[in-house]
């Protein structure tokens, strides 16, 4: 049963970890920290670091940006690899000059942002391309792995936009590759509200989304959660049974997960 009713300490006994934090900016500044950490880790080893990240939540770029060219952290040896991006109803990717576009969100407020000589090849940051499914997964066979996925949680449980899917059992879901989802219309709703002041007609109905299958193999799993609807969606994760109805409750298998929730999600949702 979901204890809707759980805050503070009760909330991080749930079935993943969870890290309560008194706002989203200190999500924000932890979750750039441990970015930058990984990346300097692996660099002082000479080993290349690859992770999965989203457009939703962003608010750690700024930080990580700022860190990166502070601390003077090369990523000539990243991979990165973004969760989604929207489609266009003939199913190839929305111009990256649309507003909506998350390559032209990353390469904007992140690429563009770090400076030159310590900036990632362009070639190594990759985007789901609807054209050839199989990028991502022939790129992470090549490199041995992901290292860490950073991301969030939708209003459905989606974890990037592998919507939920409620007559699919947990196993084969899980098993999900990269692919071509029509988005639900929850999802759309939510996105529209966020995005486009809920103008719900004009959310794209199709993404290119990177899979379960690749999520739950990264070694590190690291999701926020940061509105006052990510109440439920926090219970729901943590104390829901595994189910493909609800996404996100697939890291209760995961070796190494965490959520961190700020000040808002951590209240009661009624």
């Amino acid at each position: 049963m979901i204890n809707y009713q759980a805050t503070g300490e009760a909330l991080t006994k749930g079935k993943i970890p969870v890290k309560l934090f008194p706002s989203s900016a200190a999500i924000f500044q932890a979750m750039a920290r441990d970015m930058a950490d990984t990346i300097k880790e692996h660099n002082a080893k000479g080993l290349a670091t690859t992770f999965i990240l989203p457009v939703g939540p962003v608010g750690q770029y700024p930080y990580f940006v700022d860190l990166v060219n502070q601390e003077r952290i090369s990523l000539k040896q990243c991979h990165f690899l973004n969760m989604d991006e929207y489609l266009t109803d003939s199913q190839e990717w929305i111009p990256a000059s649309d507003p909506l576009s998350f390559r032209g969100a990353m390469k904007r407020d992140v690429f563009e942002k770090i400076d030159e000589e310590l900036r990632i090849p362009a070639s190594q940051w990759i985007f789901p391309d609807p054209k050839d499914l199989g990028k991502v997964q022939r790129t992470i066979d090549k490199l041995g792995g992901v290292d860490a996925t950073y991301g969030g949680i939708g209003i459905n449980g989606h974890v990037a936009f592998n919507e939920a899917e409620e007559h699919t059992s947990a196993t084969v879901f899980a098993k999900r590759e990269t692919r071509i989802v029509t988005m639900t219309p929850e999802t759309r709703v939510a996105n529209a509200i966020g995005s486009l002041g809920g103008a719900i007609d004009q959310m794209p109905r199709y993404a290119v989304t990177i899979g379960m299958r690749q999520i739950l193999a990264s070694k590190r799993i690291v999701l926020g959660v940061f509105r006052t609807w990510h109440r439920a969606v926090l219970r729901e994760a943590i104390f829901g049974p595994v189910s493909a109805a609800f996404p996100v409750t697939l890291l209760q298998r995961h070796p190494d997960s965490v959520i961190m929730a700020n000040d808002v999600a951590a209240e009661r949702p009624f």
